[in-house]
């Protein structure tokens, strides 16, 4: 019988595998795209498992979820795992992130921003918070996100934020079951990306884009990270309230 264990060994292959093959297909090592593992609604031993067999990034939507896995004791001290939150975020937990998870991902107005760019700024030392800016290219009601041309007006305010290092773009695209449906999503955020850092003359290096579903596509398209949970995990649990 295989065991959970040995699944997510070989699950994890198959991701690496696919990961590298769509990199190659793009004209790019599969180190320029890095997997970020998400373990939201997972238990931290899930966590432990995965890290044992060379998963480093991990990306967590709750705020609290995450900070009870952070304070785990096999997870403490680990200088080379890294944190990504990605889910959406309440200004009044922007505390609790701070300078200690590597991105967040989901910076999805200048409200936001200014949030965090205060934050960082009390902190002092020069400290800058890593944060992608979360785009909403579909314009859809329900999905957070700057608009496209929002974000042409808005971004030199957002890069004069002393307290941000805006790293790049991501965005979830609307669900399609083919993941080719989501190809021309994944090109409109890469030559906005291409756009905003001619126009600014700054680098903005992250593509966040990809999931499960469409990751391979997105790969194709330029992404520079995916964010993949049930791939390597299977179906989540219902999350406890």
């Amino acid at each position: 019988m295989v065991t959970p264990l040995r699944q997510m060994e070989g699950r994890l292959a198959v991701i690496n595998g696919r990961i590298r093959d769509a990199a190659l297909r793009s004209g790019r090592d599969a180190s320029a795209v890095q997997l970020v593992a998400v373990t939201k609604t997972h238990p931290a031993a899930t966590l432990v498992e995965a890290y044992e067999y060379g998963v480093r990034l991990f990306g967590e939507s709750y705020v609290q979820e995450w900070m009870a896995k952070a304070e785990h004791p096999q997870l403490v001290g680990k200088s080379d795992l890294q944190w990504s939150f990605i889910g959406s975020l309440q200004r009044n937990k922007v505390r609790f992130l701070l300078g200690r998870v590597a991105c967040i991902e989901t910076v999805h107005n200048r409200r936001l921003a200014g949030e965090i760019n205060k934050r960082a700024m009390e902190r002092g030392g020069g400290f800058r918070q890593g944060v992608l800016l979360q785009i909403n290219g579909s314009g859809e009601a329900s999905k957070s996100g700057f608009r496209p041309d929002e974000l042409r007006a808005q971004l030199p305010a957002l890069l004069s934020l002393r307290g941000l290092r805006i790293d790049g773009l991501m965005h979830i695209p609307a669900f399609r079951p083919d993941p080719e449906a989501s190809r021309a999503d994944h090109r409109a955020l890469r030559l906005l990306r291409d756009e905003l850092q001619d126009a600014e003359g700054t680098a903005l290096p992250e593509l966040s884009m990809g999931m499960s579903g469409d990751f391979e596509v997105a790969i194709e398209e330029g992404a520079t990270r995916v964010r993949v949970g049930t791939g390597i995990f299977g179906e989540r649990a219902p999350r406890t309230p």
